[in-house]
């Protein structure tokens, strides 16, 4: 990758624009320059960089909107704010808002440089720890829960409200929703955050061996014990047991786990010694646990005892305001692995990203954009790059005898029903399709839906 940062500099001043950029040049960054909030926002969009520098001061939209904005499509790009009118409680507000810090115009060349080191010195760090903690298995507490809808904004205050309550809980959702970054977030921020978390696909293990996975044995307990054991439980002693797809627990193993968290205790295969455990357990599922209840298929009293605290992780089609913001997460991710600069995504790919249901969720962005990096995208992603979008939205239609629209009526119905949904106000209306409402505008000229 180039040792060139990119930085956006938005400034409605041209001389200032223009000395900062030079300044910047010289010191050895890649600048772009933006005259104003909407092409400011516009850039962000669709490019990725490292920083922002951002007057506050500016007609329109001011920086503290464009600060919020950029928060909403990049949350991990630091910003520093300009301004030449000094009021405690603007500056104040930008802080809160996330900017990394503020300057005064007019501006000492030497603190901006000074600054602008510190900027990228944190974002240094920050991938070495990122990539310490990739080498140690322990990626998951590295990642955020990425999005800034109000879905995912109730779950992140739940996680808040519960993470210290040290009682059991249980996450629903789809598949590649994100449900063990959940339940790793509320062992993050529990007391028993410094101790083992430890996730189990209980799907994955095979019948057999569950009670011996789950409780430990002891030497000589069955063909193959060769030693003792401690089990998923003991391992999590102080810290959390993620239970992954816990409707997939044989009946037999659901009273024994019942019991478990009923006596504190456990009792290895073969032995009689009983021993004391002392893990949170959190549950996932991408099923309906009451519904398995009402067939028979799981235990009401293990039902009750694992949803004390219940949490639903919404499927990506239902937050597809959240779609940029995971990109911007994941080109990151993938620059530093694949050693490209891939600078942003290209306006007709972020559509067809963005109207996608993503029936595999997160995670099926995630390999989506894998995909285009392993096939050879380079500096911007294409709609090129993503053939699978048209393969894999044609596939549900394929035994209907209707026709299928084309892509021009497909997106003018979007775009008209979005504005209706938002009562014809562009700028809501462009977020949630995931495009610029510079971009908005174009496309509601070019249908006529003036």
């Amino acid at each position: 990758m180039t040792d060139r940062p990119r930085v956006l500099i938005v400034d409605d001043d041209t001389d200032i624009r223009g000395l900062l950029g030079e300044a910047l040049s010289r010191w050895g960054y890649d600048p772009t320059l933006a005259a104003n909030g909407r092409e400011a926002i516009d850039l962000i969009s669709h490019q990725i960089f490292d920083a922002a520098l951002v007057d506050i001061w500016m007609p329109e939209m001011d920086g503290l909107q464009v600060l919020e904005q950029i928060k909403r499509h990049d949350p991990a790009l630091e910003v520093v704010m300009l301004t030449g009118n000094p009021m405690v409680e603007t500056a104040v507000q930008a802080l809160k808002s996330g900017a990394y810090d503020y300057l005064m115009k007019p501006l000492n060349l030497d603190e901006l440089q000074h600054l602008l080191r510190q900027v990228f010195e944190k974002r240094f760090l920050s991938r070495e720890v990122h990539s310490l903690r990739s080498q140690l298995a322990d990626q998951l507490t590295a990642k955020d829960l990425v999005g800034a809808s109000s879905s995912m904004a109730q779950v992140r205050e739940v996680i808040a409200r519960v993470a210290d309550a040290d009682s059991p809980v249980l996450i629903e959702g789809e598949s590649g929703t994100g449900k063990e970054l959940v339940a790793a977030a509320i062992h993050r921020q529990s007391g028993r955050g410094k101790g083992p978390f430890v996730p189990v696909n209980c799907s994955a293990i095979p019948a057999d061996l569950m009670e011996s996975e789950f409780f430990g044995h002891v030497r000589g307990a069955f063909s193959g014990a060769v030693a003792d054991a401690l089990g998923l439980f003991r391992s999590a002693h102080g810290g959390t047991l993620f239970l992954d797809e816990v409707a997939e627990l044989p009946p037999a193993l659901q009273a024994k786990l019942l019991r478990v968290l009923q006596e504190k205790e456990i009792r290895p295969v073969g032995s009689t010694k009983t021993h004391a455990v002392n893990a949170r357990v959190i549950a996932a599922t991408n099923k309906n646990l009451e519904a398995a209840v009402s067939n028979g298929s799981f235990r009401q009293d293990l039902y009750y005892r694992l949803n004390v605290v219940h949490i639903v992780v919404p499927p990506l089609r239902e937050r597809r305001g959240d779609i940029p913001a995971l990109i911007a997460y994941f080109l990151r991710r993938f620059n530093e692995r694949f050693r490209r600069e891939v600078k942003g995504i290209s306006p007709d790919a972020m559509a067809a990203l963005t109207s996608y249901d993503f029936p595999g969720n997160v995670r099926e962005l995630e390999n989506v954009l894998e995909r285009a990096f392993a096939l050879g995208a380079r500096d911007e992603i294409k709609r090129a790059n993503l053939p699978e979008l048209s393969v894999r939205a044609e596939q549900p239609a394929a035994a209907s005898s209707e026709p299928l629209p084309t892509l021009d009526q497909a997106e003018r119905d979007l775009i008209g029903r979005a504005l209706d949904r938002f009562r014809n106000d562009k700028e809501q209306a462009a977020r949630a399709l995931g495009l610029t409402v510079r971009t908005l505008y174009r496309r509601i000229k070019k249908f006529g839906l003036i």
